[in-house]
C-alpha cells in the first residue's frame, strides 16, 4: 500500500500560490484554477502528500468558479473542520496526511449524487490522467474513473 506524507521537500517545491493556499488557508481567485475546466479522466491528489482525493467521475460543473466534486475517493483522507473565518460558518476541507487546506464543502451539490459540493482550489491538487495512474501507484482507483 502506498504511503502519503507531508515533507519539507514537498513544501519547498510548491509555487507561491500553492503554498499560500495549502499552507496558509488561502483561496485562489474564482475562475482562475488550472483544473476548473479539466474534463480528462483521472484522479486529483494532494499536491503536498499525494493522497488520492477526488476522481474526474465525481467532478461536476457547479458554476461557483472552482472545481467541484460530489464526494472524496477515500473519506478517510479528508478532514472536515468548522471554519468561522470571514464572518461565516463553513466546513473547511483538509487532507489528512498533507494537512493541506483544500477548500470547503457545502450542502448545495447535486441531490441525486448525495447533495454535497466539495469546492476545491486547483492549487491544492495535482491531476493524474487515467493513463498514468497505474505507473504512479494509483491503479487501485482505476475502477472509479469513468469516461464522461
Amino acid at each position: 500500500m502506498k504511503t502519503y506524507n507531508k515533507s519539507d521537500a514537498a513544501i519547498a517545491n510548491l509555487t507561491p500560490e500553492q503554498r499560500r493556499v495549502t499552507q496558509h488557508g488561502g483561496t485562489e481567485h474564482s475562475g482562475t484554477g488550472a483544473y476548473l475546466y479539466n474534463h480528462e479522466p483521472g484522479i486529483y491528489v494532494d499536491i503536498v502528500s499525494g493522497e488520492p482525493l477526488f476522481t474526474s467521475s465525481d467532478k461536476f460543473e457547479s458554476g461557483c468558479g472552482w472545481p467541484s466534486f460530489t464526494k472524496p475517493i477515500e473519506p478517510a483522507y479528508i478532514n472536515e473542520l468548522r471554519d468561522t473565518s470571514h464572518n461565516m460558518i463553513r466546513t473547511e476541507v483538509r487532507s489528512v496526511h498533507g494537512d493541506s487546506h483544500l477548500g470547503h464543502v457545502f450542502p448545495d451539490g447535486p441531490q441525486d449524487r448525495g447533495g454535497l459540493r466539495y469546492c476545491i482550489n486547483s492549487a491544492s491538487l495535482r491531476f493524474i490522467h487515467r493513463d498514468g495512474m497505474e505507473a504512479e501507484g494509483y491503479g487501485e482507483y482505476l475502477n472509479q474513473v469513468e469516461d464522461k
